[in-house]
């Protein structure tokens, strides 16, 4: 008798930042991250080490008081394993050794301080993790700290770790923009991981960057909300900090619903920062990434072998166990439209191809809804999914190709024009294509495996076919006719059903 998998061991993060202290339990230590619980508290334990040497006892007193809750929390999710970390504030106080045994006591393990190296290598791990063959420069900003560390493809660089984090820049210029503009421009000149930086991607981290990036986009009227993988060109988010600045110092957001009040005065901060090192280093794109030290922590605990896995295939796989009626169809799928893509010599990237296994993965997710509304809340699903290693305009051609699926290809039914915007034309097209593939193959089996691998594509001039074999003949009926005809049009070809 086939024994039932073990099941894996929830794991926890409790990392004592500069600015906020924060829990986040995830399922287990695997390659796409599922996180069932995230809490944070601003507390602002390094608002004052820059000028006094000291952890705030008020902030102290907050942070201990949240440390006593995520224990308990942790308990009562029976969290199987808790790694708890401290970053610059903790490692620059000269009561941090006092705190940190204090908060030791109350979590029941160890707390890693980590040293800026190490912190700049965690940020650029959790990049790694959470974004497709990065390629630039990664900065985390932190309340007490920035690191810079140059990241291409799995390879880490030599990192740097400066004192500009927002808090200690609002710290040591004594809350003056005119005196933080004189440190950072000191601070970043000659820094050797910004020279690398010319033409390539500047990988934004940290709660206050992340802020600014909700800010562009309700600014901008974005049409998605998730901030993971949000890109700027490098010269509008120039623009878009030295505005911000001049908003701030102007006293124009402070009433911006979209920023807690205990972020707002460090914008102005973060701005400057940002500012200063994209004219620096002069980047092509800024992306905002989500996944940073935490994630790279728990990254970093993989198997090598996982740690070089597809984190988009893997995200999609877990949602295709999950929400599918069959995860083996969907992996016959991918096969199906492998072959699909061969015989009707449809051209495609490397990155095309990622993308395709991906809505194959996610093809029957939305099943259980009422089929009136199947398209648009797959849609919605997909386009907001909490998973990485995916841009936007990746995961909007994803979720466009399943919407296809089960909306159809009608002109009442097309998703939102803005979001269409957001893709070329020809990666539109290619999305519904790859709906209507889907459409076919999952009337014809069904959504049951071992019906995919039974049927053949097979081309003749300007003729493509559809064969079933002899055990499947039976399932062919009009419909399937129809749809396949469907699917040859959008190549280009005439569609044939052949029984053989």
């Amino acid at each position: 008798m086939k024994r039932p998998r073990k099941r894996a061991s929830s794991v926890a993060v409790i990392d004592i930042g500069s600015n906020s202290v924060r829990l986040v339990v995830c399922a287990a230590i695997e390659r796409s991250l599922i996180s069932i619980f995230n809490e944070k508290t601003l507390c602002g334990l390094g608002r004052e080490v820059q000028s006094t040497g000291l952890l705030a006892p008020d902030a102290v007193g907050k942070a201990l008081t949240s440390l006593r809750r995520f224990r308990a929390l942790c308990r009562v999710m029976k969290v199987g394993r808790v790694h708890a970390i401290a970053t610059a504030a903790c490692r620059d106080a000269s009561n941090g050794p006092d705190f940190i045994a204090k908060a030791e006591r109350i979590c029941g393990v160890p707390v890693d301080i980590l040293s800026g190296p190490m912190e700049a290598k965690l940020s650029a791990l959790g990049v790694i993790s959470g974004v497709h063959k990065p390629d630039g420069i990664v900065g985390d900003l932190g309340g007490g700290s920035l690191e810079l560390i140059g990241v291409k493809g799995h390879r880490v660089r030599k990192g740097v770790t400066l004192p500009l984090g927002s808090l200690a820049l609002q710290d040591t210029s004594h809350k003056s923009l005119k005196r933080a503009e004189r440190i950072v421009r000191n601070e970043l000149s000659g820094i050797a991981q910004l020279k690398a930086g010319r033409g390539r991607t500047f990988y934004a981290v940290g709660g206050t960057w992340r802020a600014l990036a909700r800010i562009h986009i309700i600014q901008s009227e974005y049409p998605l909300q998730v901030m993971h993988g949000y890109a700027i060109p490098a010269a509008d988010a120039l623009d878009f900090a030295r505005r911000l600045r001049r908003l701030v110092a102007a006293d124009m957001l402070a009433n911006i619903e979209a920023v807690s009040e205990a972020r707002r005065p460090l914008l102005a901060y973060a701005a400057l920062v940002l500012e200063y090192i994209i004219r620096t280093a002069r980047p092509k794109t800024v992306v905002f990434s989500t996944y940073g030290v935490r994630e790279g922590l728990l990254y970093s605990m993989l198997p090598e072998r996982e740690r070089a896995r597809d984190g988009l295939i893997c995200a999609a796989q877990a949602l295709n166990e999950l929400l599918s009626r069959s995860a083996r169809h969907a992996e016959e799928l991918i096969g199906w439209t492998d072959r699909l893509v061969r015989v009707a010599k449809l051209r495609e990237t490397d990155e095309d191809r990622r993308l395709r296994h991906a809505a194959c993965l996610l093809s029957d997710i939305g099943w259980r809804v009422h089929p009136d509304h199947r398209g648009e809340q797959t849609l919605s699903l997909i386009l907001n999914g909490n998973f990485g290693a995916v841009s936007h305009q990746g995961r909007v051609f994803v979720a466009l190709a399943v919407f296809y699926r089960y909306a159809g290809l009608s002109e009442q039914n097309e998703p939102p024009a803005q979001l269409r915007d957001l893709l070329p034309p020809a990666m539109v097209e290619r999305a519904r294509v790859l709906g209507a593939a889907f459409r076919v193959a999952h009337l014809t089996s069904a959504a049951r495996p071992g019906v995919l691998p039974a049927t053949h594509f097979r081309s003749r001039g300007r003729k493509l076919m559809l064969v079933f074999e002899h055990r499947m003949v039976d399932l062919v009926a009009d419909r399937v006719g129809s749809r396949f005809k469907q699917l040859a049009r959008l190549v280009g070809r005439t569609g044939t059903i052949v029984r053989r």
